[in-house]
């Protein structure tokens, strides 16, 4: 049974777009597909906007007669300035204040672990630490999630910011033992995310039943999300076949794994 008209998700031809492209179907009469590369046709009850997320004029267009947002563009990884100032910081503001214009009330935003990334390990911490970004990537989620906490105060726009943490079909190393979130727990959470009742501004993060955590998600519950999958059915076969990392190496110590470890992508030659 459909919860909303039309759902608008951008970064629909990412890695989880394309995942959420299938799993947020049955949410809504129409699913609105953006992203700036080819999305291939459109089923049914699909509508496709090829736009870049820079480009206020676009993002106007493809928020309007949304009910909600599943916000998953923009550049997914470490970058240069221009790139992550383009794509993430103006793109993220594109969307909060296209939202506020067209009366769009929820967003469910891909944040990261990098917004948090310098945290130890041995330090578990909830969702209310201020920022420790490890990246400009980093930098740029704690941006948008502060632009989420201005936009419900001042503007009353609801926002579950998802911390993800690594999801894909399964963890690929000592350090995913604690941060893989599956691809059905990936769309659980979006689906709570969406669907809870009353959520203001709330961070949650995305990570499945493991075992081996690095963070308190008890707001995550607060939204009904019950993480059905764990990746400890994978520690035995990355104990195996994967070498253990470092203990004294940053990437190890600090949550945010490799990302800490990163140069500044501006000293990088292109």
């Amino acid at each position: 049974m459909t919860q909303f008209n039309r759902i608008l998700l951008t970064g629909a031809g990412g890695g989880l777009g394309k995942i959420l492209r299938q799993g947020l179907a049955p949410l809504c009469k129409t699913l609105r597909l953006s992203d700036r590369v080819d999305l291939g046709e459109a089923a049914l009850n699909e509508e496709i906007v090829i736009a870049d997320l820079d480009d206020m004029d676009a993002v106007m267009e493809m928020t309007k007669d949304v009910d909600a947002v599943a916000h998953f563009g923009g550049k997914s990884v470490e970058g240069k300035y221009k790139e992550i100032l383009h794509s993430n910081i103006m793109g993220g503001y594109h969307v909060y204040e296209a939202c506020r214009l067209n009366g769009v009330p929820r967003i469910v935003y891909a944040s990261s672990n990098h917004a948090i990334g310098y945290y130890p390990r041995t330090q578990r911490i909830d969702d209310s630490v201020p920022h420790r970004p490890d990246t400009l990537y980093g930098v740029s989620k704690a941006f948008v999630e502060d632009l989420a906490s201005l936009y419900y105060d001042k503007h009353g726009i609801e926002t579950v910011s998802l911390r993800i943490g690594s999801s894909f079909p399964e963890p690929r190393d000592h350090r995913m033992l604690a941060t893989w979130l599956s691809y059905d727990d990936l769309i659980q959470l979006v689906t709570c995310s969406l669907k809870a009742h009353h959520v203001g501004n709330h961070v949650v993060y995305g990570v499945s039943d493991n075992n081996e955590q690095f963070w308190d998600n008890a707001s995550a519950r607060l939204i009904g999300y019950v993480p059905k999958d764990s990746s400890e059915s994978y520690r035995e076969k990355i104990e195996k076949n994967v070498e253990r990392p470092d203990r004294t190496d940053p990437s190890v110590i600090c949550c945010g794994g490799m990302y800490v470890n990163y140069p500044h992508w501006d000293d990088k030659e292109d």
